[in-house]
């Protein structure tokens, strides 16, 4: 056997890197920012497997999902676990991460209870409702300010609908002195434009607030990473 193909063949391990390259080390000299995708997620793993370091491992499961940290985010723990190399415990410690800077965002967002635009109402729900795998149907309520009054569940239904009640939405209204409305709910099917039932829905309930000087600003539906707003696209 050619003993210097064998040695030239031979795989470094993360601890045979140069300093300069190593994920932890990089990070601690030069902050998180300096470090990409792949180097982040191997400081999560701390190893890799027997033919692939920390950061080639990290490198294709990235190219597998596109090399989208959104659309990595998306899979289960099932699906990393199965994927070769991954197993349930680097799975469970990516999964964790995400579930974090999801409630980092959603404290960040909270702590600013003001809604300017569609994407605040999204930066406010997404991590509500955005992922659930039944449709849920929430009222933001708010003050002629644009702050934020209340949060509240109407409606927690199947896959594909769920019942609303436009007079319970608008009772709360009233309790609250809230002078405008927004409706936001999840589509789990994955479609984010709104259904024949849903604009019928929008128009009743502008058509009832009106009567009770409540404006209903607008109408969000949403699904992971994708909205639809009815304000955006002229339907309000």
């Amino acid at each position: 056997m050619d003993k210097t193909s064998n040695y030239e063949n031979k795989r470094l391990t993360i601890k045979e890197w140069s300093v300069q390259d190593r994920p932890r080390e990089k990070y601690a000299r030069n902050g998180a920012a300096s470090l990409s995708d792949a180097e982040l997620i191997a400081i999560l793993f701390r190893t890799g497997n027997a033919t692939e370091s920390a950061v080639e491992l990290a490198k294709r499961l990235l190219s597998a999902s596109n090399n989208s940290l959104n659309e990595l985010s998306e899979k289960t723990l099932r699906e990393l676990s199965a994927i070769k190399g991954i197993g349930q415990a680097k799975a469970t410690a990516l999964l964790t991460s995400f579930e974090i800077g999801r409630r980092i965002r959603a404290e960040k967002v909270e702590a600013k209870p003001v809604i300017k635009s569609s994407l605040d109402v999204v930066n406010l729900m997404q991590n509500k409702i955005a992922y659930l795998d039944h449709e849920e149907f929430w009222v933001i309520y708010l003050n002629q300010s644009n702050r934020i009054l209340d949060v509240i569940q109407t409606n927690k239904g199947g896959i594909t609908s769920t019942e609303v009640d436009i007079r319970i939405i608008l009772q709360q209204a009233v309790v609250k002195k809230s002078t405008q409305i927004i409706l936001c709910h999840n589509h789990p099917s994955g479609t984010i434009r709104p259904s024949k039932a849903d604009l019928q829905l929008t128009e009743k309930t502008r058509k009832a607030a009106h009567l009770l000087d409540v404006m209903l600003v607008d109408h969000v539906i949403i699904h992971r990473e994708q909205y639809f707003s009815f304000v955006e696209d002229g339907l309000l």
